[in-house]
């Protein structure tokens, strides 16, 4: 009886020594960094699409519904009304080390930028220059682009193919900027009409021996034969095909110009035939980029469809040109907004299974095209809501699943993205699906999406109930692997 007294007395000396505690591996299992209650988790990849808690500790999701809800958060959210979805993905924007592009693209609940259009050859300058400015409130990464690499073999001329030593150039080039963290490999053909067919087919040559995409502002613009945009995308597939790459068609709604239906017959029969091909289309009846560029040579008025100067915009202070200040600015440069995309040709896009949601835009010193701050709530908001293109699950799997599944092979990492499962990353993106909406205009663009109440990164959060969170920034790079 004496000895079991003793027993007694020293097991409560233990527990009073360690004052109550639990054992580790209990009290893990029950405290976490976050728990959100009471949202609507919707995952595409499984098709959860129901209330259930979220648990999620050191960046990434431990939990689901009951076992998550008995779970203890060092932060509760109460996501009561609010879709808990993936973190957004923009596979095509420039987002750059400076804040102020960052901002826009958090608080229209993006929690990942990349730059998949055109990009750098200097990969290790590039990811140096977000950890220099302080890191970043969201992922980034970038592809190394076709355009830096004719720069780069000394191509001064953009109507100039590349010789047989410029390719061989361009291609040693380009394996490096993959071996240094390059995601994929950016065209702009487009803005190049020299390059030549066989430089094309080289950099996708690299592209397939190293497993990463390529992604394409393809050869030609719009439906005027034979430079149309329908022999464009056949150069795509054609390059695709012989060679194993992935492809992808930047911006299709904003090239196609009435081909889009040809287009997707395209795309469903080289994909029902074992070729990688996508695309990606912004919200928007309008484009953006330099007024100097090969895009508005002569003949552009046909390209795009049949519009005047009179449906080109100025940037910077708005006005619409004429002839005269056509001229004027396409001499010395500026950037502009053009309206000339048929609404039926997005809608149809859209309802296509492998068409994603990209931006190509950001906003920069207060100025840009309003893709650059609205494109996923507007997606959301005006196409998904209001014009009912496609239900709200296959809307967010083109903006969150399917980007994701792109880069896969390129950088393993996303395999936990882009999806609201245990083990994903905790970078989600909660919003009410009745209020979310673009406040972005062409007149003023600078302006945040409504209806996105929180955006975790890395499972930290940085916008909470509705406003950035400053300087919170658990971005990180995406690299290829």
């Amino acid at each position: 009886m004496q000895r079991a007294k003793g027993v007694l007395v020293f097991a409560l000396l233990l527990l009073a020594l360690s004052g109550g505690a639990q054992p580790a591996d209990a009290q893990s299992s029950q405290e976490v960094d976050i728990v959100i209650r009471n949202g609507r988790v919707m995952d595409p990849e499984t098709g959860t699409d129901a209330v259930l808690a979220v648990a999620i500790d050191q960046g990434r999701i431990v939990a689901l519904g009951a076992d998550a809800a008995t779970r203890r958060g060092k932060r509760e959210i109460d996501a009561r009304g609010l879709v808990v979805a993936p973190g957004f993905i923009d596979l095509l924007a420039r987002l750059t080390p400076e804040e102020e592009s960052q901002r826009y693209k958090v608080m229209d609940g993006v929690t990942m930028v990349l730059n998949m259009h055109g990009g750098p050859i200097n990969l290790p300058r590039y990811f140096h220059a977000f950890t220099q400015a302080g890191d970043s409130y969201i992922h980034y990464g970038t592809t190394v682009g076709h355009s830096s690499l004719r720069d780069a073999v000394g191509i001064e001329d953009r109507y100039k193919p590349a010789t047989p030593e410029q390719i061989a150039q361009m291609k040693f080039l380009a394996a490096q900027a993959l071996r240094d963290g390059a995601v994929g490999i950016g065209f702009g053909i487009n803005y190049d009409p020299g390059a030549s067919y066989e430089e094309v087919l080289a950099l996708f040559e690299v592209a397939a021996e190293h497993g990463v995409p390529c992604h394409l502002h393809v050869r030609y613009k719009g439906s005027v034969f034979p430079g149309n945009f329908v022999a464009a995308l056949q150069e795509v597939i054609t390059a695709a095909a012989v060679t194993g790459a992935a492809a992808q068609v930047v911006h299709m709604a904003s090239s196609a110009v009435r081909s889009m239906d040809t287009a997707l017959k395209l795309l469903d029969g080289a994909r029902a035939h074992g070729i990688d091909l996508a695309a990606d289309v912004y919200p928007y009846l309008a484009n953006s980029t330099n007024l100097a560029s090969a895009i508005y040579d002569p003949g552009w008025e046909e390209r795009f469809g049949g519009i005047t100067y009179n449906d080109i915009q100025l940037v910077e202070t708005g006005e619409r040109l004429t002839k005269e200040t056509f001229e004027k600015y396409r001499q010395q440069g500026a950037q502009v907004i053009t309206y000339f995309i048929p609404e039926e040709e997005v809608l149809a896009a859209y309802r296509h299974p492998y068409v994603m949601v990209a931006s190509d835009g950001i906003i920069r010193r207060g100025k840009g095209h309003p893709r650059g701050a609205g494109t996923f709530a507007r997606f959301l908001g005006y196409y998904v809501r209001e014009k009912q293109v496609v239900p709200l699950m296959e809307g967010l799997r083109k903006i969150t699943l399917l980007p994701a599944q792109r880069l896969e092979r390129a950088a393993p990492v996303m395999k936990r993205k882009g999806r609201v499962q245990v083990g994903a990353d905790a970078d989600l993106t909660i919003f009410d699906p009745n209020t979310i909406i673009d406040r972005a205009t062409y007149e003023n663009s600078a302006q945040y999406s409504a209806g996105i109440y929180y955006v975790l990164v890395a499972g930290q959060v940085v916008v909470d109930q509705g406003k950035l969170v400053e300087d919170v920034k658990p971005g990180q790079a995406i690299k290829h692997e």
